[in-house]
């Protein structure tokens, strides 16, 4: 068993993985924005729960609105770019399947859940 509170402090942050599973926590600023149009995970499914604030995903070209209580799936290989549109930071839980960053939070060389961007 693992646990962690989280706090939701700056940037982002791995929490932890198992069995192929990853945990993360990432916090946006107002006006921030995480990712662009070359940034993907070759190797990993990205779930995003919104935990906190509002914000606009874009993926593959789509844009989504964000609130509390979004879940959105990224799939491998999908670009995508995630901006905090509200007035406070904007809070998620991210899900990696298979993990996509180091336990310091640098991407997984290619063929381990790579991701550009951020």
């Amino acid at each position: 068993m693992e646990y962690r509170r989280l706090r939701f402090g700056r940037g982002f942050r791995v929490l932890f993985d198992r069995r192929g599973v990853q945990a993360a926590q990432m916090v946006l600023e107002p006006g921030a924005c995480e990712g662009g149009p070359d940034n993907l995970h070759r190797g990993a499914d990205q779930w995003l729960y919104v935990a906190g604030g509002h914000g606009e995903a874009v993926v593959d070209g789509v844009k989504l609105r964000l609130a509390p209580g979004s879940l959105l799936l990224i799939e491998r290989g999908q670009t995508h770019m995630i901006r905090n549109t509200g007035r406070t930071r904007l809070r998620t839980v991210n899900f990696y399947a298979p993990p996509a960053y180091t336990a310091n939070g640098e991407p997984r060389p290619p063929g381990r859940g790579r991701r550009r961007g951020g």
